[in-house]
């Protein structure tokens, strides 16, 4: 048997974590934002509360480690919120690793089995790419925070974690050997489980996003008195390459690639100037390698011939190319047979269009992730939500999933 979840607490914790920052239905907290730091010391309380070791690091993450003298596991996901965004994407994995770490300290059968909770800092990237997860790793450099600014303030992250209280401390990093492995429960941001009447996401993968910056040049000239036929209009060279992506990439992307140009910028800006410079920023998605590489030639040709057919030239910069995340396959079969125990044929196997921090996790440990349905598939708003059911549903069988991994043969791999 596995430790029994308590469905009211759970739903309490929820409930009170999104009065911080409450906007809305959802929440505005983000990363050390007051209301954001006020939540992580609410969090580091709670986890305390859990008869767990909890701290806050250096960059503002926050642990709890359990006291538990066998095997342990770890969990976590993050506090900090998208801006005016929903009151689910990030708590509920840190929910629902307090509520595991708490049921395994009501069983008494499960004494000896350890859960850790961890809620990584600006997993939502105000300020960096993953800051908290990857500190924990080793992977984040003094440099790299003394030059981190809020990408809507510009404000330094040295001076927000001064600001915080956090500045100084020492920053926890992974304790080799400690755990089986890492695994994280999200909501599914998509409607994939709602539309197929479906109940837990087993996650395979976590796609990698492929980032680029897209720059005509033009001739910046008088909107009423340029000759259609001399103008050379930087904004509508970059609006005809968005185009052309969008009539070829359907031809040679996989079932699950997305792409999405998230600003274009033209410069001036004014109506009655035509634009002499035009910036798109564009990215890609996908957990297949040969997909994303492909995609990556065809958009490169496409700038080629667009620059050939003028007359405006474009420039094409890659700001980031990740690698696709894959999950372990141990893991991933414990919370399938969490969920056929708890929900018979409503789990599926699917990839994360979405990047987490499961995703730096798995580079040193096994990892796995759990999703749950997003009403409507909506998420990055307000207006985000999963129903009671679902959530008290999902954390048991998380719950399960635990369990099954630390009881089982330790694997090979882990840290």
């Amino acid at each position: 048997m596995s430790p029994v979840i308590d469905p009211d607490r759970l739903l309490g914790d929820l409930r009170e974590l999104a009065t911080i920052g409450a906007y809305k239905s959802g929440v505005h907290r983000p990363t050390f934002s007051p209301q954001d730091v006020e939540a992580r010391h609410w969090f580091a309380r709670r986890l305390e509360e859990a008869g767990l070791e909890a701290q806050i690091d250096g960059i503002g993450s926050v642990f709890g480690f359990s006291r538990a003298a066998g095997p342990r596991i770890l969990t976590g996901s993050h506090v900090e919120s998208q801006n005016y965004a929903g009151w689910l994407d990030g708590p509920l994995g840190i929910i629902y690793g307090l509520e595991a770490a708490r049921a395994f300290r009501d069983d008494p059968a499960c004494a000896d089995l350890g859960v850790d909770v961890a809620a990584w800092c600006d997993e939502e990237g105000h300020f960096g790419s993953f800051l908290g997860s990857r500190s924990y790793l080793g992977l984040l450099s003094e440099e790299e925070i003394d030059s981190a600014k809020n990408r809507y303030d510009g404000t330094p992250l040295r001076d927000a974690l001064e600001k915080a209280g956090f500045a100084g401390r020492p920053r926890v990093q992974v304790e080799k050997g400690r755990y089986r492995g890492y695994l994280e429960a999200h909501i599914e941001q998509g409607d994939t489980l709602e539309t197929s009447g479906l109940k837990i996401g087993v996650v395979t993968a976590i796609v990698a996003i492929w980032q680029y910056r897209l720059t005509a040049t033009g001739e910046q000239n008088h909107a009423g008195t340029t000759s259609m036929k001399r103008r050379r209009d930087a904004g509508s060279a970059i609006v005809r390459l968005l185009g052309a992506i969008d009539r070829r990439f359907p031809e040679i992307a996989g079932p699950r690639t997305v792409w999405t140009c998230g600003r274009i910028t033209l410069d001036p800006g004014a109506p009655s100037i035509i634009p002499g410079r035009a910036e798109a920023l564009f990215q890609f998605r996908d957990a297949d390698q040969a997909v994303l590489d492909r995609l990556h030639a065809e958009l490169q040709r496409l700038v080629a011939e667009a620059n050939q057919a003028g007359p405006c030239p474009i420039e094409i910069d890659i700001m980031s190319q990740s690698t696709p995340a894959l999950m372990d396959e141990g893991f991933q079969a414990a919370i399938e047979a969490a969920a056929q125990a708890r929900c018979p044929g409503k789990a599926l196997r699917m990839p994360s269009g979405a990047g987490h921090d499961a995703q730096y996790l798995a580079r040193v440990m096994p990892a796995a992730m759990l999703f749950v349905p997003s009403i409507g598939g909506i998420s990055h708003h307000w207006t985000e939500n999963t129903s009671d059911e679902d959530i008290v549903l999902g954390c048991q069988v998380f719950c399960d999933a635990l369990a099954g991994i630390l009881r089982a043969q330790p694997a090979d791999q882990a840290s």
